[in-house]
């Protein structure tokens, strides 16, 4: 069974950075794709960024490029979110999520394309 914990969020004013961090307790991932994904109130799951964990260029959605990026690191076990330039409509809870890799990137965009979750961090970006 794989275990999530994200952390990293809390408050932060609008323009303001905050890194989210994703770690887990196995280290089987060398064919895994690992995602964020956020949910804001009264809003659908939405996909944020993902990557592949044993290489390859990472995938975000438009949303948050240039903003948001997305890295690893394999001595940790862990995977970031460097949020930028942050704005009240970035506010959610954001997830982070484990798939066995699909064969490409693009299938690891929906929350269908995932097999495992973590309970979430709250990011509140005032205005």
């Amino acid at each position: 069974q794989v275990q999530l914990v994200e952390s990293g969020g809390g408050l932060v004013q609008a323009g303001g950075s905050l890194r989210l961090s994703c770690a887990t307790s196995t280290s089987t991932f060398s064919t895994y794709a690992i995602g964020w994904f956020r949910r804001a109130p009264g809003k659908e799951r939405e996909f944020v960024a993902t990557l592949r964990w044993s290489g390859g260029s990472p995938y975000s959605s438009d949303f948050v490029k240039g903003r948001f990026t997305i890295s690893r690191d394999y001595a940790k076990d862990t995977v970031y979110l460097q949020m930028n330039s942050l704005k009240p409509e970035d506010t959610a809870v954001y997830y982070c999520a484990v798939a066995r890799w699909r064969g490409s990137i693009l299938l690891h965009t929906t929350t269908g394309g995932y097999d495992y979750w973590g309970r979430g961090t709250q990011v509140t970006v005032s205005s």
